[in-house]
């Protein structure tokens, strides 16, 4: 679904080592992004992606721990070796694939959507919000209207309260519960956008033994139809499933 800028990430490193059957994998989130991730009132990492991984990781029989980090470097600490995986709303993109390497995808593609505080918002000819580095940003830019990037999805949905934007343009996932708990202050506008080729586990492009694993976990999830209850937990009835 998001979609980074991969300028800082072209200096990252390729080589790495299999990930040993015993090994600790580093999971790595922005914890922003509900119902995908965010932090709960313990301090602990939470959502879609917390349930999802730690069954995937049983699964492939991986001790598995999670690390927050900032979206917009994201992808260049994954390289670097802060962590193992990249499990944080990313959507499988041919930009993305020239740097890291995915999974097959464990949410199909889904659409993004425009929210204002009008239902007759310019969204192509106004200024539109959009976190920034993701595949929404890239798609406002495109279109016409002025873009405004911030650094987290929070501060894209406050530049529409305050007067800074127009409206906001990110997933309708993330959009759909602060709509309906706005209290008629934050609106759809317009028809939904598909963006992106579904989301995956980010990995390094060395680490093939590990995409395999999780592959072939997720597959299992697939087949036995746990992740489609997954999904419908977290996402409503309503949502795409496999």
């Amino acid at each position: 679904m998001k979609n980074l800028i991969l300028s800082a990430a072209a200096l990252a490193v390729t080589a790495g080592m299999a990930i040993a059957q015993d090994k600790t994998i580093r999971m790595g989130t922005e914890g922003a992004y509900p119902p995908y991730n965010f932090i709960n009132d313990a301090g602990e990492v939470d959502g879609f992606e917390r349930e999802l991984g730690d069954e995937l990781c049983t699964r492939a029989e991986l001790t598995c721990e999670w690390v927050k980090n900032d979206w917009d470097s994201i992808i260049p600490n994954l390289v670097s070796g802060n962590y193992d995986t990249i499990m944080a709303g990313m959507s499988i993109t041919d930009e993305r694939e020239e740097v890291i390497d995915f999974t097959q995808n464990y949410y199909p593609p889904t659409a993004s959507a425009y929210v204002g505080a009008s239902e007759d918002v310019d969204v192509l000819g106004g200024v539109v919000a959009a976190q920034t580095a993701t595949i929404q940003a890239g798609h406002v830019a495109e279109s016409g209207a002025t873009l405004v990037e911030f650094a987290t999805p929070e501060e894209t949905v406050a530049a529409v309260r305050n007067g800074e934007a127009d409206a906001v343009f990110a997933d309708k996932d993330y959009l759909v519960p602060l709509v309906e708990e706005s209290g008629g202050e934050l609106t759809f506008v317009g028809d939904e956008v598909p963006l992106g080729g579904g989301i995956g586990l980010g990995l390094r492009e060395s680490d093939a033994e590990l995409k395999a694993k999780f592959d072939a976990a997720i597959t299992s999830m697939k087949e036995d139809g746990t992740l489609n209850t997954m999904l419908k937990k977290w996402f409503g009835d309503d949502t795409t499933t496999y």
